[in-house]
């Protein structure tokens, strides 16, 4: 979990604000059915966040789901009251706000890149906002398009808000990037990189060189995150 700022998040926040009775800790799991022994093994644990790639296997070990992370999909924030878990998804509105405060209006289409647990808030929010989206991904199933598919179809060239909800680029492998005609961006496409560490990836740089306006995911983190303590807190 290196790739993880949220416990350096908490630690800040319960410093600024004085809070002395709260931790926020990283639990690694190498199997989402070590879980359960998780909760049971550590009784103090109030809430939790969950990361990929557990964002969706987490959900049968729930015994309450919102029905917004139900519409997503995907759980990333659990509450647990007296043994009692219930799953949410910040990552709707912390992506939400986000991208409502960045791009000037709604008129784009979009390419998400990927097809896992972070980009099922991704395309929720984009229907909510309704804002066209074509899924790529390197799975064949549900029609997706292939990377391919978007350099053969210049894709880039009519869809110009990007989304990337891949690990590509994650530390620590720096050197991965979606595979794209990186040359048919220019500085009406708005990229959009879930990933935050490093806070420049090499997707945005590539971007950056041919003009294109880029944001990472710290912005998302640091909203979902208060999100996240306000649905422990409530």
């Amino acid at each position: 979990m290196e790739h993880s700022f949220s416990k350096k998040y908490f630690d800040n926040k319960f410093l600024n604000n004085n809070i002395k009775n709260a931790s926020y800790d990283n639990y690694e799991i190498n199997d989402i059915q070590k879980f359960k022994d998780l909760i049971k093994n550590n009784p103090e644990i109030k809430g939790l966040n969950v990361t990929i790639p557990y964002k969706k296997k987490i959900i049968p070990f729930l015994n309450k789901i919102d029905s917004k992370a139900k519409l997503i999909g995907a759980v990333n924030v659990v509450k647990i009251n007296d043994g009692f878990l219930i799953g949410y998804n910040s990552d709707y509105l912390g992506f939400k706000q986000s991208l409502e405060s960045w791009i000037p209006n709604n008129n784009f289409s979009a390419l998400v890149f990927g097809s896992g647990g972070s980009s099922r808030a991704v395309i929720q929010v984009l229907k909510d906002m309704n804002i066209t989206y074509t899924i790529v991904s390197r799975s064949l199933s549900n029609n997706y398009k292939t990377y391919k598919q978007v350099m053969d179809e210049n894709l880039l060239l009519t869809n110009k808000l990007i989304i990337n909800t891949t690990p590509l680029g994650m530390f620590p492998n720096l050197n991965s990037c979606p595979n794209i005609s990186y040359d048919n961006l220019s500085d009406s496409h708005y990229v959009y990189d879930l990933v935050y560490n490093p806070e420049k990836t090499l997707f945005i740089k590539k971007c950056q060189e041919f003009g294109s306006n880029t944001k990472n995911g710290l912005d998302m983190l640091y909203r979902q995150a208060d999100i996240s303590w306000n649905l422990w807190n409530k």
